[in-house]
């Protein structure tokens, strides 16, 4: 097992879930299921080198299948592999009341502003800081909506994905200087929730699954940043989570410099519904 898994216990894995359609639907159910044997393989040999966190984060994990699929991966990530938590990235606007009720529960963060107390989902907020927000003083709203951790990242440019030639998107004139950034800490140092991710903590902080995993192609692949992009690594599927992970370019010390292990099971903070 590597250093990671031995001394923090502990891997955080974004998996990003699929958009693609398929017709006739007798082929879409079939690749589905195949794709949620894959991804269930997957994630046992990530559970069997360590991992206790997983964290879902996409554009909108509930588009595809209307968030079935997605529930479902929570509920196996909760009742097969008992993971301490799972925590799901949304804007809340594509959220039945049906999934609360489903799977509300079993969810431990929620990145959302929906019925969370109904549900008893506790609740973090995620703030990218840039050009266009760095001087605002938002620590009235945060205190209103009483986040359980408000997550403050520093806008970071990543080449081929948001700054480049060939990026998918334009960052660079969202991008802040690094006093400006902590300008805006100091301004909202009151609020007791905050956890402060700069660029040098966001870069090699973090273990990230690439997006390719989905009913058409499946590959599990860690992506390292060291470089100013995200750099694949072999596929889990095909070489195991220690031979993969070799190429991730993970920072444990970063990791638990920036407050990455934290409490993580909802029964073990003192929440009130």
């Amino acid at each position: 097992m590597d250093r990671c898994a031995r001394t923090t216990g502990a891997r955080r894995i974004t998996v990003i879930s699929s958009t693609g359609n398929v017709n006739p639907a007798t082929i879409k159910v079939v690749q589905n299921t195949l794709f949620k044997a894959e991804a269930k393989r997957g994630l046992q040999l990530l559970k069997e080198s360590g991992l206790e966190k997983m964290y879902v984060s996409v554009a909108e994990p509930f588009i595809h299948d209307r968030g079935d699929f997605l529930g479902k991966l929570v509920q196996y990530c909760k009742h097969d592999l008992q993971l301490p938590s799972v925590s799901i990235v949304s804007n809340g606007s594509m959220i039945r009341e049906k999934w609360f009720q489903t799977y509300g529960k079993m969810v431990f963060i929620f990145i959302s502003v929906l019925k969370e107390n109904m549900y008893k989902v506790a609740f973090k907020i995620n703030s990218v800081i840039n050009t266009f927000n760095v001087d605002e003083d938002m620590r009235e709203n945060i205190t209103k909506l009483n986040p359980v951790r408000w997550k403050v990242f520093q806008c970071l440019l990543i080449d081929g994905e948001n700054a480049g030639e060939n990026s998918l998107r334009e960052a660079e004139r969202f991008v802040i200087s690094d006093q400006q950034f902590q300008d805006f800490l100091e301004r909202h140092s009151s609020i007791s929730c905050l956890v402060p991710e700069s660029n040098q903590k966001i870069r090699d902080s973090y273990l990230i699954l690439d997006k390719y995993l989905s009913p058409f192609y499946s590959s599990m692949r860690f992506l390292g940043c060291r470089e100013g992009r995200k750099d694949p690594s072999k596929s889990v599927l095909d070489v195991g989570v220690e031979e993969a992970i070799q190429f991730s370019g993970f920072d444990e010390k970063m990791f638990l410099k920036r407050g990455g292990k934290y409490l993580w099971r909802k029964a073990d903070m003192r929440l009130e519904w």
